[in-house]
């Protein structure tokens, strides 16, 4: 069950295609507030989910800096 579960891989080098998905996914995969707890908006499952996670982590893996994304202040 762990491997169903589990992160998405980055690979690395990080392609091009890879940027635009991950970027696509960092702006979808964004968190709702509701009573019981921050959901994934397009999923609906606990915050950050899988593909927040992964798009984030290859952005950071293509060299954007966490604390970039973490402020929102880049502009795709």
């Amino acid at each position: 069950m762990s491997a169903v579960l589990a992160d998405f891989p980055v690979h690395t080098p990080v392609t091009d295609e890879d940027l635009l998905v991950a970027a696509l996914a960092v702006r979808v995969h964004v968190p709702e507030y509701w009573p019981q707890g921050p959901l994934c908006r397009s999923e609906r499952v606990p915050y950050p989910c899988r593909l927040a996670r992964w798009g984030r982590a290859t952005l950071v893996a293509a060299g954007l800096p966490d604390e970039a994304l973490a402020a929102g202040t880049v502009a795709w």
